[in-house]
């Protein structure tokens, strides 16, 4: 006996597990959290809140903060040293004088410019070459909103560091043309007016110069923030860095290694790293238990890649094919999907009665509107290869779908239920999935380049990503839902007004578990 048959005669069913672990987030203020263990993380991040939205006599001058003599410094490093243009005329007839909230934290048009969240991007946490293995760490910025760790006290602290990392320091990077050496200021890029439009053909020609002083403002302002607010905001940074950065992968690991989630036959995650793999590979519960799988084609950039965990018991002979170039293919022609390079892994393996599988793991874009195409790339793979033929899907996905999606902007929820069911497939959630189910819940801080996009204390949660987010897709003739839960605690627990990650769960994603039971070949349907 063999097949669907023998799996429903031994009464053997399936657990499958989908996380979106996340990638590292380099900033740990960057979203609310519930820390529970620190209650002067909330008072700290109200207080923030306050000096941004009602300054009062604190909106003082940017010179106040950031001095003449600090720019005429700043200067002489950019025209000499760099041999850029001068922008001391920007300076003296306008950044100097401009309020530090009104002005220049809350100018809309300096946001649009990307003026200071262009070269927060590009030198905020730099990955040398070898970061993610041993002792090589990523560098980080001087500033209040990455992993630094130096003293950042007083603003000439903060400037003495910052000076020194933007225009001393010499890091081994990976580049296209491979290894190279540059300091962070050359790692800049001009900001583009075909690009970024409200940006004038005048700050154009100068954007290295006028983006380098526009950062170097942006880090002084919240470090005066930071120091006027509070007095112990630096170890509790350190608290945060240690628990939601340094320790984020042995967490996760600790959480995938657990009872509840070691016996999975099928885990599939999303937004892996390479060092993540490798430390999985070591761990002897799931380097023993699993066959571990990741894409052919790492992206290595992003560091963000699908994977997909077997279970050895479950399926001896692990992955038979990885077909993600052949998804990848049965786009439909002339569309446009926004997928990048390790978002899709997609595989075929046969378990130990016989059946064969198509199993795949896919992140979602943002707006989620690549989910419905790379879903339907992946059946129509199924449908016109001859080899997978009789294969039956098992699909994890962060979908990235809306309880109330912007139409033709965002993927709404109930509407990618009606497309999965026209497949012929169904959910751990069933045909309708239900709006209110939500496996996400974070929304962005005031300490962080984007301000445009935070939310006050009292609104994290309407103004927040509380969103259904995550599926488990499979064929609807195949199998039922014998049960299902979704975790944000690591204790098959959902806090519904828990704001994620926290200090104990790594995610912003909640964990996404069912198990499955096969349905008779001489059923009528079930």
């Amino acid at each position: 006996m063999k097949g669907i048959t023998a799996m429903v005669a031994s009464a053997r069913k399936l657990q499958i597990t989908t996380w979106n672990i996340a990638a590292i987030n380099n900033n740990p203020f960057e979203y609310w959290i519930t820390y529970n263990e620190s209650p002067g993380y909330e008072k700290l991040m109200s207080d923030v809140e306050s000096f941004l939205e009602s300054p009062g006599t604190r909106d003082v001058t940017v010179s106040e903060v950031f001095p003449d003599d600090m720019f005429s410094n700043l200067e002489r490093r950019m025209t000499q040293d760099c041999g850029w243009p001068s922008v001391r005329g920007y300076w003296e007839d306008d950044f100097r004088n401009r309020k530090i909230i009104s002005g220049f934290m809350k100018d809309s048009l300096l946001g649009s410019k990307r003026l200071a969240s262009m070269p927060d991007r590009i030198t905020n946490t730099i990955n040398v070459a070898g970061s993610g293995s041993g002792d090589n760490v990523p560098v980080c910025r001087p500033t209040v909103i990455n992993m630094y760790d130096g003293d950042l006290d007083t603003i000439d602290q903060w400037w003495s560091a910052w000076e020194a990392f933007m225009f001393d320091n010499t890091l081994e990077i990976k580049t296209k043309k491979g290894l190279e050496t540059k300091a962070p200021y050359q790692m800049l890029q001009p900001i583009k007016r075909a690009k970024y439009p409200d940006i004038t053909e005048e700050e154009e020609k100068v954007s290295l110069p006028l983006q380098t002083m526009c950062g170097a403002i942006f880090d002084a302002i919240l470090v005066h923030i930071m120091n006027t607010v509070s007095d112990e905001w630096q170890p509790l940074k350190r608290d945060m860095v240690e628990n939601l950065n340094k320790k984020k992968v042995p967490k996760t690991l600790d959480i995938l290694e657990s009872a509840i989630y070691i016996n999975s036959d099928i885990i599939t995650l999303q937004e892996v790293s390479a060092a993540f793999i490798d430390q999985a590979q070591s761990r002897p519960k799931l380097g023993e238990n699993f066959w571990i799988i990741a894409p052919a084609d790492m992206d290595a950039v992003r560091d963000q890649n699908s994977v997909i965990f077997l279970r050895k018991e479950t399926f001896p002979d692990g992955s038979h094919a990885e077909i993600t170039p052949l998804v990848e293919s049965s786009f439909e022609k002339g569309v446009k999907v926004p997928i990048a390079k390790g978002d899709i892994l997609a595989i075929t393996t046969t378990d130990k009665d016989g059946i064969p599988f198509v199993v795949a793991s896919f992140h979602g874009d943002t707006n989620g509107l690549a989910t419905k195409p790379v879903l339907d790339a992946i059946m129509e793979a199924m449908s016109t290869d001859a080899t997978l033929a009789g294969h039956k899907l098992l699909f994890g996905l962060d979908a990235n779908t809306y309880e109330k999606a912007k139409p033709k902007k965002q993927q709404d929820v109930l509407e990618f239920g009606k497309h999965y069911v026209a497949r012929g497939l169904t959910s751990c959630w069933g045909d309708v999935p239900d709006p209110k189910n939500y496996t996400t819940f974070n929304s962005r801080t005031y300490l962080q380049p984007q301000l445009n996009k935070a939310c006050k204390q009292s609104d994290k949660r309407s103004n927040g990503d509380v969103n259904p987010k995550d599926f488990i897709l499979f064929g609807k003739g195949d199998f039922t839902v014998r049960s299902t839960w979704k975790d944000n605690t690591g204790e098959k627990e959902y806090l519904e007004d828990t704001a994620f990650p926290t200090l104990t769960f790594p995610s912003d994603h909640g964990i996404l578990a069912t198990v499955l039971e096969p349905i008779s070949p001489d059923s009528c349907g079930g």
